[in-house]
Order: C-alpha cells, then sequence, then structure tokens
C-alpha cells in the first residue's frame, strides 16, 4: 500500500518535472518569436487532459510568461506604451469571441487552422525585405493606429481561439505596417499578449475549462524563461530575433506535417 502511494508520488514528480522543462522552452520560443503552444498543448493532452481542457490550461501558462516578460522587457526600457493598450482593447474584445469558439467548437481543427497559418506566415517571410523596416521611422499613430486596432481584432479572434503560433504573425504585423524594430515588437507583443489571454483564460475558467494545477506548473518554467529571455533578447538585438523566428517557423511546419 505504501509502495503504491510512492509510485504514485513519483509519477507526479516526473509529470511536474516535464511540466516545467516543457514550459521552460516554451517561454524562450514565445518571448523570442512565437509558436511555444506547439510544445505545450501536445505535453499537455499526452498527459492526459481532452483537448478542450489541455487549451484552456495552457492559458495559464501564457498569462504568466507574458507578465514576466513584460515587466522583463520593461526593466530593460523597452516599451510602447500607450500604443500596446490601444491594441489590446481591440485584441480583448476579439479573444472572448475566440475563446467562446474554441469552448464550443471540436479540438481537432487545431491542426487545420495552424496549417493555414503556417502558410500565410511562411509567404510572408519569404518575401520579407529585411532592410525595409529596420530604418524607418515608426507608424503608430493615424491611419496606422486604426490598422492595427482593426488588425488586433483579427488576432484576438485567433489568440483566443487556440493562440498558437500567432505571436510570430504579431511580430511580423508590427514590423511591417508599423515599422517596429524586432525587439520593440516582442515588447509590444507580450504586453498584448497579456492582456487578451488573461481575459480568455478567464472565460475558460469560466466554463470549468482549465486544470490549474498543471497549468500553474508548467507556468513556472514558462515564467522563469520568458523573463531571462526578454532580458538577454534586448542585449542581443534584432539579429538572433529574426534566426528564432524562422526556426520556429520551422519546427512548427515539421509540427504540423507529421503530428496531428
Amino acid at each position: 500500500m505504501d509502495f503504491r502511494n510512492f509510485e504514485i508520488s513519483m509519477e507526479d514528480i516526473y509529470q511536474a518535472i516535464i511540466l516545467i522543462i516543457i514550459g521552460f522552452l516554451a517561454g524562450v520560443i514565445n518571448t523570442l518569436a512565437g509558436g511555444g503552444s506547439l510544445f505545450t498543448l501536445p505535453v499537455l493532452i499526452f498527459l492526459g487532459l481532452p483537448p478542450n481542457i489541455a487549451n484552456g490550461t495552457n492559458r495559464i501558462a501564457i498569462v504568466i510568461q507574458s507578465l514576466t516578460g513584460t515587466l522583463g522587457y520593461k526593466s530593460k526600457g523597452v516599451s510602447s506604451f500607450p500604443f500596446n493598450i490601444y491594441l489590446a482593447i481591440s485584441a480583448s474584445i476579439g479573444a472572448l469571441i475566440g475563446a467562446q469558439i474554441a469552448i464550443d467548437l471540436d479540438g481537432k481543427l487545431f491542426s487545420k487552422i495552424l496549417a493555414i497559418i503556417m502558410i500565410v506566415v511562411g509567404v510572408m517571410m519569404l518575401i520579407k525585405n529585411k532592410k525595409r523596416a529596420l530604418n524607418l521611422p515608426e507608424r503608430l499613430t493615424g491611419k496606422y493606429l486604426v490598422y492595427g486596432c482593426f488588425g488586433f481584432f483579427f488576432v484576438g479572434i485567433y489568440g483566443g481561439f487556440i493562440n498558437a503560433g500567432i505571436g510570430i504573425v504579431i511580430m511580423i504585423f508590427l514590423n511591417r505596417v508599423h515599422h517596429m524594430s524586432l525587439v520593440k515588437t516582442n515588447a509590444t507583443k507580450t504586453a498584448v499578449v497579456f492582456i487578451y489571454s488573461s481575459l480568455a483564460l478567464g472565460l475558460f475558467a469560466f466554463n470549468g475549462a482549465v486544470d490549474w494545477k498543471m497549468g500553474l506548473l508548467m507556468s513556472f518554467g514558462t515564467s522563469f524563461g520568458a523573463w531571462w529571455t526578454s532580458r538577454w533578447s534586448v542585449k542581443k538585438g534584432d539579429k538572433v530575433i529574426r534566426a528564432a523566428m524562422l526556426l520556429t517557423i520551422v519546427i512548427m511546419a515539421v509540427k504540423l506535417w507529421f503530428f496531428e
């Protein structure tokens, strides 16, 4: 009897270690580019959570990781306030819609949606002019603010629905439309994702689609990964972030082609 209880406790320890390690890797990837949910969601499902519960549980790590990432960038003096708040308000409205769709629909739609996202992102990366947006003045007001709010409403819908891979789309959008550097783009992304993901998490929790124990364990790893990466990436600059974006896209494409 005691031996059996010991086995159960050891299984819990192994599960916690897996969640923390995967969470750390996801925090690094999400803070640099995006796509960390492609690691965390399969792990949560593998550990026994139904897809809809895994989707809701994953938001705990996203929220905490985004908060620590935002604080990390702020500690280095990187911020786009109040521009990021305007985008976050628009995205939050969309996120509530997307989260409700995720609660109502079958989780098997994930792979198809991600496949479409990967095609769009891949094309955008191929046609991107590397020098185009790096030395141009930022465009954060007037009609460009309107464009941003409009675009981020749809970002919020997808983010509320599943969020996996949306970080890369956000970075490309901010870099190309608003001419923001990739470091500042990352800071903006983490702040916006924190705000709209908090609302989405609340809706998932209200509908009983969150496993708080597993989510908090994973978030321990993601928060450390996000804090460390946000400060490190400021020192390394745009080149390392661009490389991380390309690497993440390759990893995501492999996941979509070979795993359901």
